[in-house]
């Protein structure tokens, strides 16, 4: 059987990981739990997990490395042992006499902050459920649970993460049945060497053959885009602050083995509302929203660089129906106006911006590589990531972004997780070198979520910067609505006579 290597872009995730980059994305869940609920929810989970396994091929495999980590690894079949996989952690109880006792989000959030750091065990399914008991009741007294969700990059995408999220949740509290196929699976834990070097190296050259077919195409999409009606100007962005050096900010520095996460939300329908009051779109109003929290936050300690923040936001590459588990993204950069005063200006800043990206994105995303050969790759990114990290690198050279914001669709309707009514939805991310916060955002029932991940030396006020999003909520609602255009001038229907009387001769003065 054909070794299913993982594609360049998937396992990129494993050799850029280091103790203080670990490359697992995820969500924070707050659960709430029926009324009168008495069981131990850990167990409910487990039998959950172990009904939907057959349908989540992402949870049901494990890595196969290559002799001398020659090229990128393979997955493997693989059980998950949902005693590791789904693991229970207790808060400590606290007593009236401790003080006021955070509410049940902070506490998960601080929970996460801890957690995040953990790598994930690569001789494992890439994957780990945290259930965190304990909580403070909800204002209507139900108990409350936490979910912190682990899925290793290498493994999913943000939508590829959403595809596994909708065979996990239901609409409803009693689980729906879940069509399965019946299993075939193959042991392919036992190919030997020889095998293994062999299945590597025709991957290698079917991925070179690939690229040769596809290179005529490549070059005529790359031609076609440069004699397009558009200039060069416009398909690099020039003028828009997309395609300039980022300023330097504290977000820009080496990470260390620490984080720091925080929480938001904002109505999602008041928001779809004004997005199309500025005849922008959704993700047009996340960037404003982040601009006006950043450049806040970056202001009230003195950091506020003149020149704008510039983000750098995944775009996804998958086709429309494509929810097979794997990366299919790339990267952009927007400038996000934060050196604008004006919120008015700093959107019409922003919307400039985005347009620009999305031409330049749309007219060349088809030919963005996902996958490339890899025959000694592992050695060079594993010994160039660690050359980066060791010799602060991130602080000597000038960076192209300051900040990730992605915005994930989500579901847009209540959702239950073994008969569990999920409240928050937030989704965790990556930091890496020279790019110390990133903040992901998800759309879910009728809140739009935000997850912001941050390095805990860089930026140990992450909640802070969050609290910001309320103040950048209110400006964007504050900004006057577009005058709608003037209505035509109705043309008279005033009945003309049928005859009409030449003017009568001027008289002659003298």
């Amino acid at each position: 059987m054909p070794l299913k290597q993982l594609s360049g872009l998937d396992a990129s995730f494993l050799y850029l990981e280091t103790p203080e980059m670990p490359m697992h994305v995820g969500a924070m869940y707050l659960l709430e739990l029926p009324s009168g609920y008495r069981g131990r929810y850990v167990n409910d989970l487990r039998r959950h997990y172990a009904a939907r396994m057959p349908a989540t091929p992402a949870l049901r495999r494990r890595l196969w490395w290559m002799p001398l980590n020659l090229a990128n690894p393979a997955w493997v079949d693989a059980e998950p042992d949902l005693a590791y996989h789904v693991v229970e952690h207790k808060l400590p109880h606290r007593t009236r006499k401790e003080g006021a006792v955070p509410n049940a989000r902070t506490l998960l959030e601080n929970m996460i902050s801890t957690l995040h750091p953990q790598l994930l065990d690569r001789s494992r399914p890439l994957w780990r459920i945290h259930v965190i008991d304990g909580l403070p009741r909800s204002a209507s007294g139900h108990k409350q649970v936490g979910v912190y969700s682990q899925v290793h990059h290498a493994a999913v995408d943000g939508q590829a993460a959403v595809a596994l999220a909708n065979v996990l949740f239901d609409l409803g509290p009693d689980p729906r049945e879940i069509a399965l196929r019946p299993s075939t699976r193959r042991r392919t834990f036992q190919i030997g060497m020889v095998e293994m070097l062999r299945g590597a190296l025709s991957n290698e050259v079917a991925q070179v053959a690939h690229m040769a077919r596809e290179l005529p195409a490549t070059l005529g999409t790359v031609a076609r885009t440069a004699r397009g009606s558009f200039s060069l100007k416009t398909l690099l962005g020039k003028g828009t602050g997309n395609v300039t050096l980022a300023p330097a900010t504290p977000m820009n520095v080496t990470v260390g083995s620490t984080r720091a996460f925080a929480s938001a939300s904002v109505p999602l329908q008041e928001l779809k509302a004004l997005a199309k009051a500025h005849a922008a779109t959704l993700n047009d109003m996340v960037l404003m929203l982040c601009a006006g929290a950043l450049r806040s936050y970056l202001q009230l300690h003195g950091q506020l660089p003149r020149k704008s923040l510039v983000a750098a936001v995944p775009i996804s590459l998958r086709p429309v129906g494509d929810v097979r588990p794997d990366n299919q993204a790339s990267m952009s950069l927007i400038s996000l106006g934060t050196h604008l005063a004006d919120p008015a200006k700093r959107l019409a800043h922003i919307l400039v911006a985005s347009s620009a990206m999305k031409t330049t994105m749309g007219q060349m995303k088809s030919v963005l590589p996902t996958d490339f050969p890899s025959i000694g790759i592992p050695w060079l990114m594993e010994a160039a990531a660690s050359l980066y990290g060791k010799t602060r690198m991130a602080e000597r050279l000038p960076q192209v972004a300051n900040v990730v914001i992605s915005n994930v669709p989500g579901p847009q309707v209540p959702i239950y997780l073994a008969g569990a009514r999920v409240r928050v939805n937030c989704p965790t991310s990556i930091v890496v070198h020279g790019l110390a916060l990133n903040i992901t955002v998800q759309s879910f029932d009728a809140h739009m979520d935000f997850g912001l991940m941050a390095d805990a030396t860089a930026l140990p006020d992450v909640k802070a910067l969050a609290a910001a999003l309320d103040g950048a909520w209110a400006e964007l609602r504050a900004i006057p609505m577009p005058a709608a255009p003037a209505a035509p001038a109705k043309v008279s229907r005033t009945r003309l006579p049928s005859r009409v009387s030449a003017p009568a001769p001027r008289k002659r003065t003298r």
